[in-house]
């Protein structure tokens, strides 16, 4: 089931024809932060990962059916609910040093354009601002499909995945480690699982 067109290119491959079963699936979702996760895995001290996430986070998705090319997303994150499982280390990433989420309380993704890539995977470019910095950032997805849960609610999932460069967003605090390398690699490895639940059309 695709849920993001190819873009048309003439000289290559036709337009993928959206598959007729998406336009159930038109319309507005909203991010169910309970049932999803925006994490992040970061190298540390050279030999090992880091992982931690994000607690509060909101977004929608407007996903077309007709157009699937035309879907659209935008999520924003609140930086001061870092949480890797150490309190210290998740109030150094808080403060200045990193995040410095007393003057840059949110970070936020805002999609530009998709496409399909194959059957199951699709690709999502958009603008990422952390630190007000604004950056492009392309975004591999897997649609996990559709499903009415027992409270009623129509959901989509999507699971995907970005590396980044933290520098590029004016993250670049570092320790050089006696043994040579740093503390804390560049490389950021943003994992996205999300749940989506459809909102209901408003009455007329």
């Amino acid at each position: 089931m695709a849920l993001f067109g190819r873009k048309n290119d003439s000289t290559t491959t036709p337009t993928v024809e959206a598959d007729p079963a998406l336009a159930a699936l038109t319309g507005e979702y909203t991010i169910d932060p309970a049932h999803s996760t925006i994490s992040f895995t970061v190298r540390h001290a050279m030999v090992t990962n880091v992982r931690g996430s994000f607690t509060e986070h909101e977004g929608t998705l407007n996903l077309d059916g007709s157009n699937p090319a035309a879907s659209t997303a935008a999520i924003d994150v609140s930086i001061a609910s870092v949480d890797t499982g150490m309190p210290d280390r998740d109030g150094h990433l808080r403060g200045a040093d990193f995040f410095d989420a007393e003057t840059f309380p949110k970070m936020s993704f805002r999609s530009t354009s998709a496409e399909q890539i194959d059957a199951e995977t699709y690709r999502v470019t958009g603008d990422l601002t952390i630190k007000d910095v604004t950056r492009p950032i392309t975004i591999d997805l897997e649609f996990h499909g559709s499903a009415t849960d027992v409270y009623g609610n129509e959901r989509v999932g999507f699971e995907g995945s970005a590396a980044i460069l933290r520098s590029e967003w004016g993250l670049t605090w570092n320790a050089a480690l006696e043994t040579g390398g740093v503390m804390v690699s560049d490389k950021v490895k943003l994992n996205f699982d999300i749940s989506a639940i459809k909102k209901a059309p408003e009455a007329a």
